[in-house]
C-alpha cells in the first residue's frame, strides 16, 4: 500500500512599498513586502499568514530587523 501526501507551501506578494533606512551592506534603499503564505494539504487550505518582508532593491538580500 502507497500513501502519498500532497504538501504545498504558496507565497504570494500583496504589496510593495518603499521603507526608511538603507541597506548595511550596499547603502541600497530598502523595500518593505507584504507576503501571504498559505499551506495546503491535498488542495485543501489549512493556514494563512501575512507577513512582511524587507528586501534591498541593489543587492536583493533580505534584511532583518531587530
Amino acid at each position: 500500500m502507497c500513501l502519498v501526501f500532497v504538501c504545498d507551501e504558496d507565497e504570494r506578494v500583496i504589496s510593495r512599498q518603499p521603507a526608511p533606512g538603507a541597506c548595511p551592506y550596499c547603502g541600497g534603499m530598502v523595500q518593505a513586502m507584504d507576503v501571504e503564505s498559505q499551506w495546503r494539504f491535498c488542495f485543501l487550505p489549512l493556514y494563512f499568514k501575512t507577513k512582511r518582508r524587507y528586501y534591498c532593491s541593489l543587492c536583493a538580500r533580505r534584511l532583518v530587523v531587530q
